[in-house]
């Protein structure tokens, strides 16, 4: 489901679209979603839409790659287990085998502190058999959420849906064939990149994350 692009934009803040968000999946409602969040924009937003839906909220460790002299341009993304993930405009862009291989091993590395950092003394939630929700606060290129896609489906839900408040087209067209649900409040033709949406895109750091992922064990 992609709602209309007439939708007012660009949102206040994260907070704004989480609520629009979560009122666009509400018939989730009442079956305990586990919610999954893609580090570390989207866990506010992912943390909202949790409780909104009564879910429970983990997060899913991926890393774009990006271009060589644009780091902002996704080229490629690897998950948690090392898979990578290569968009079709990769070599076009300058990133040859050799560069996506460095920056695997550089983003992994990153990966394992996050996941140190997050998720202390414990792995992450189970989704087998479970009805998972992945968000991220938009997509450019659907290259970091098709490797977090990927992730979640080697482990066996019942259903995944991707949501996000806002994608280009091209995004979701990556996306749309490797997940049972896809839900999008706005996928506007002038996309440039996903900051341009929101009045407040403040960066979100990794304290908030902890304290996010804290609530679900009870701290």
């Amino acid at each position: 489901m992609t709602l209309p692009s007439s939708l007012a934009l660009p949102f206040p803040d994260r907070a704004a679209a989480a609520e629009r968000l979560a009122h666009a999946l509400s018939a989730r409602r009442g079956r305990q979603p586990l919610v999954v969040a893609i580090p570390r924009g989207a866990v506010p937003i992912a943390r909202l839409v949790a409780d909104r839906l009564g879910g429970e909220l983990d997060v899913v460790l991926v890393r774009k790659i990006g271009a060589p002299g644009n780091p902002e341009f996704a080229v490629a993304s690897v998950d948690e287990s090392g898979w990578l993930y290569v968009a079709p405009h990769a070599p076009q862009a300058g990133a040859d085998p050799d560069y996506l291989e460095r920056e695997a091993a550089r983003q992994l590395a990153l990966i394992r502190q996050r996941r140190a950092r997050y998720t202390p003394g414990r792995a992450a939630l189970d989704a087998r058999g479970r009805d998972v929700i992945v968000v991220d606060d938009g997509m450019a290129t659907g290259a970091t959420m098709r490797a977090a896609v990927h992730a979640l489906r080697q482990q066996h839900p019942a259903s995944l849906t991707c949501a996000v408040p806002v994608a280009s087209r091209e995004a979701l067209e990556t996306v749309r064939p490797f997940v049972d649900s896809l839900v999008c409040l706005a996928a506007p033709a002038w996309f440039e990149g996903v900051g341009q949406f929101y009045l407040d895109f403040r960066q979100v750091g990794d304290d908030e994350v902890v304290r996010a992922l804290a609530a679900d064990a009870g701290a």
